[in-house]
């Protein structure tokens, strides 16, 4: 298995609920409403990281910045 395919790209969540509109002997007898979610795993930004790229952003070309061609 490749690097990338063993890494997860999501975290998913399982959240069990419980009846509210059921009578108890009933709710006993179902299984409880589950809610699941997922949202993608983000690294957040550290502040040297994010100086880091606003300087190399600076450096790029720009069109409005480039020289006319002679």
């Amino acid at each position: 298995m490749a690097d990338s395919e063993a890494v997860a790209q999501s975290s998913i969540a399982v959240h069990r609920g419980a009846w509210t509109d059921l009578p108890a002997d009933v709710a006993a007898l179902v299984a409880p409403p589950v809610v699941v979610s997922s949202v993608p795993v983000e690294r957040p930004i550290g502040s040297w990281r994010r100086g880091q790229l606003a300087r190399s952003r600076g450096n790029m070309p720009v069109g409005k910045h480039a020289r006319a061609a002679r």
